[in-house]
C-alpha cells in the first residue's frame, strides 16, 4: 500500500512512541502575567448549597490529570515544564502548564481545587468521594486510538469507575454510594484523538471507513455504548463535550496543511468534520435522554474557534504555535526539560503543539459556565 505524504510525516512521531513504548514494557496559580483571569475567576465562583457531590471525568488529555502517569506508556507529562504555572509549579501530569476545565469546574462548584487521578495510589476516601478522574491521554473512543500508545481505553475507564463503585460500598454502603453517584456530574471529554491522529494520519481505520462519515457513525455507537454503561451505573447528569476545531492544532497545521511554517493556516475541511460530528453527537444526545437523566452537550467548538478567529480579544498573541519548543510539532516528551519554552504561556492559546494553555482553558470555562449552571440545577 503506498501511504500519502502527511501520514509519512507523522510516521516518525507514532513509530518514535511506539517503539519507546514497546521498550519500557508496553496542573491552580496562573502565572503573574495571568493575574487578571485569576481574579476573575475568584469573582465567578458561587456556592451550590453542596447539591453537587462529586465531580467524575473520563475522555484524553484535555481532563486526564495524571493517569498516564501510573501506565507504562510513553504518552506522559509528569515533567517540567509541564506544569510550570500549577500550584507550586508541579508537573501533576496534566498535558498543560496549569489547571484543565474540569479543575475550574470542580472549584466552582465548591468541591475541591483540582480533580485528581483515579489511580494514585494516596488517595484518601475523601477525596475518592468527592470525585476523580478516569481521563487518560492519548486515548479515544474508538478503542484503537488507544492501542496506538497503550494508553486506558474508554471501556477500561468505564471499567475502572465500576471498580470504584465497589471501594465506595465497602466503605460507605451501596445506598450511599448509590445516593452520592446520583448527585454527581459526569463529564467526558474525547474525540480529537480519533480524527487528528487515528482516522487522518494512520491508514487503520480508513481501510474498513472509507469516509469520514462511516467514521463518525462508528464512533457515534462507541460514545452511545460508553454513555449507557454509565447510565447503568447510577450516572443521572452527563455532560458531553463536541470536538474543537482540530483542523486548528497546530500539529495537524505542521503535518496535514502544507503550509508547516508560514503562512500557518487552520485546516478548514478537517473543521467542517468536526462541526459535523458535534452535530451528530447534540442528535445522539437528544435522542439518548431518558426519565430521570440529563444528557447535556457541551460547545467547545465556538469558544475555540472564537479564540483563533479574534485572539486579540482574549489576549492572545499565537494561536497557531504552543508554548514549549518550536511550537510546530513538540508534545508529551517532546516539550521536555530542555525545551525553550515562551515567556509568557498566557499569551499563547496553545501549551505545547496539541494542548490548549491553561488560560485557553480558563477561557473555555467562562464560556461554558451557563451550561454549567444548567446542568447543576437539575441535581
Amino acid at each position: 500500500m503506498i501511504f500519502p505524504c502527511k501520514f509519512i510525516l507523522f510516521l516518525p512521531i507514532l513509530l518514535i512512541i511506539i517503539f519507546q513504548n514497546k521498550i519500557q514494557g508496553r496542573t491552580l496559580l496562573l502565572n503573574n502575567n495571568n493575574n487578571n483571569n485569576n481574579n476573575n475567576y475568584k469573582k465567578l465562583q458561587r456556592p451550590f448549597n453542596n447539591t453537587v457531590s462529586a465531580v467524575f471525568v473520563f475522555g484524553d488529555s484535555t481532563v486526564d490529570s495524571g493517569n498516564n502517569n501510573y501506565i507504562n506508556t510513553i504518552a506522559k507529562c509528569d515533567f517540567p515544564p509541564y506544569g510550570r504555572d500549577f500550584a507550586n509549579h508541579v508537573p501533576t501530569g496534566r498535558f498543560t502548564n496549569g489547571r484543565l476545565v474540569t479543575d475550574y469546574l470542580a472549584s466552582y462548584v465548591g468541591i475541591k481545587d483540582f480533580v485528581p487521578p483515579y489511580l494514585d495510589p494516596s488517595l484518601s476516601l475523601d477525596e475518592l468521594m468527592t470525585g476523580v478522574s478516569f481521563a487518560s491521554g492519548s486515548s479515544g473512543f474508538d478503542p484503537l486510538t488507544a492501542q496506538f500508545v497503550d494508553v486506558i481505553t474508554m471501556e477500561k475507564q468505564l471499567e475502572y469507575f465500576k471498580e470504584y463503585k465497589r471501594k465506595l460500598e465497602s466503605s460507605i454502603g451501596k445506598e450511599n454510594t448509590k445516593l452520592l453517584i446520583s448527585k454527581a456530574a459526569f463529564v467526558i471529554s474525547a474525540g480529537t484523538n480519533d480524527f487528528a491522529v487515528n482516522y487522518y494520519n494512520t491508514p487503520f481505520r480508513r481501510q474498513k471507513y472509507y469516509n469520514v462519515s462511516q467514521y463518525q457513525q462508528f464512533l457515534m455507537q462507541m460514545v452511545q455504548q460508553f454513555i449507557q454503561g454509565l447510565m447503568s451505573e447510577g450516572a443521572r447528569v452527563i455532560g458531553v463535550a463536541g470536538v474543537p476545531p482540530f483542523g486548528c492544532l497546530p500539529i495537524v497545521i505542521t503535518i496535514d496543511s502544507g503550509d508547516a511554517l508560514q503562512p500557518r493556516r487552520c485546516i478548514e475541511s478537517y473543521s467542517a468534520v468536526a462541526r459535523e460530528y458535534n452535530s451528530l453527537l447534540q442528535h445522539l444526545l437528544k435522542t439518548m435522554e431518558i426519565h430521570g437523566t440529563k444528557l447535556f452537550y457541551v460547545n467547545i467548538y465556538d469558544p475555540i474557534n472564537d479564540m483563533i478567529q479574534n485572539p486579540i480579544k482574549y489576549g492572545f498573541s499565537e494561536v497557531t504555535m504552543g508554548c514549549c519548543g518550536s511550537g510546530l510539532i513538540e508534545a508529551s516528551i517532546l516539550c521536555n526539560p530542555k525545551s525553550i519554552v515562551c515567556n509568557n504561556p498566557s499569551n499563547h492559546m496553545f501549551w505545547d503543539a496539541v494542548h490548549p494553555s491553561q488560560a485557553t482553558y480558563y477561557t473555555v470555562f467562562q464560556a461554558i459556565r451557563p451550561s454549567i449552571d444548567f446542568a447543576i440545577n437539575q441535581l
